[in-house]
């Protein structure tokens, strides 16, 4: 991205439960102030943070409206949240990971001063990550919601199977006895959709998955369909607690919920608004580090699940040494 000669800010979100998120957060704000970049926090956010330059503002929809950019400092949970609110503003998202896996984050801790040297000098590039709007009609009445991830219909109560229809491009495909089902995107294929036994999709796939949950049925596979498509779950059972079967709840993204009695229906789409994420350039991985900043997909998959990849030359025509987890040697520090 080139310069421009218009004031800079930057939307700074935290997850303020971890000290560590807190220290963080204060060195990007210090880095960010000294390159006269201001700085904005959330209102809830400002007296955990104590950063006194920064500009507070309230949590709403409006809250990067006008940023080059938000800032994540935390896990995926936070980046999640982050991007609840650069998505309205349509702004890029950048993650400083703290969690664990990380698939969302783009720079680990280690790499923090080369990262924001980067945002700095404008040295980023923005990805478009698809994401899928939901529709609740429950009741006569419609509720609109949307996910990153990947849009969940689960069983209310733990003693109650789920009875569930679910359909494809307006034709019913199986009706499924099970714990729920996960409609899933692209980028929420490593999360909540690959613990129920989804496949891995490379993020620049467009498509759309849907992943049922400890289905009692023969037909219960993933599956991988176009992002044309649109998928559709109806929650079975007559209303007034007559029904064996459980009711429902949405979750989207784990973050937000809505409870679906029987009768209800959930239509997911390909979201009309995609979440923009800031991508740094390979060329600013830490001489010695883990490469993590700017990374291929594959890299990132086998660091972070630790896959045994000794013994590939590649084109290089040099085996590779064993790794651990974040691509540690064996026994190392993670």
């Amino acid at each position: 991205m080139t310069a421009g000669n218009t004031a800079r800010s930057m939307l700074l979100i935290a997850h303020t439960g971890r000290a560590a998120a807190l220290r963080v957060a204060r060195v990007i704000a210090d880095k960010l102030a000294a390159a006269g970049i201001g700085v904005r926090v959330l209102d809830p956010e400002a007296g955990e943070l104590r950063l006194p330059a920064a500009v507070p503002v309230p949590v709403t929809a409006a809250a990067a409206d006008g940023a080059e950019m938000v800032l994540a400092v935390g896990g995926d949970g936070t980046l999640l949240r982050a991007a609840e609110l650069a998505r309205p503003a349509g702004v890029p998202l950048l993650g400083v990971n703290l969690g664990h896996v990380g698939f969302l984050a783009e720079a680990e801790p280690e790499d923090l001063s080369v990262a924001v040297a980067n945002v700095v000098a404008r040295n980023y590039s923005v990805e478009k990550r698809m994401t899928v709007d939901v529709a609740v009609r429950s009741n006569g009445e419609q509720i609109a919601e949307w996910a990153l991830n990947e849009a969940t219909v689960e069983k209310a109560a733990r003693d109650r199977m789920l009875d569930l229809v679910t359909e494809v491009d307006g034709r019913p495909l199986s009706r499924w006895g099970c714990d729920g089902v996960v409609f899933a995107t692209p980028t929420g294929s490593t999360a909540y959709a690959f613990s129920a036994g989804g496949p891995v999709v490379w993020p620049e796939v467009e498509a759309l998955l849907m992943v049922p949950i400890c289905a009692h049925a023969l037909f219960a596979g993933p599956m991988v369909v176009s992002p044309r498509s649109v998928l559709a779950a109806e929650v079975i059972g007559a209303a007034g607690g007559q029904s064996e079967t459980a009711g429902a709840v949405l979750w989207c993204d784990g973050r937000r919920m809505v409870e679906l009695p029987p009768g209800s229906r959930v239509e997911v789409r390909r979201g009309a608004k995609p979440v923009l994420l800031a991508r740094l350039p390979a060329a600013a991985r830490l001489t010695g580090g883990d490469g993590r900043i700017g990374a291929p997909f594959t890299d990132r998959l086998v660091a972070k699940f630790g896959l045994p990849v000794a013994g590939w030359r590649g084109q290089g025509g040099r085996a590779e040494a064993p790794a651990g987890r974040d691509g540690k040697e064996p026994g190392g520090r993670a």
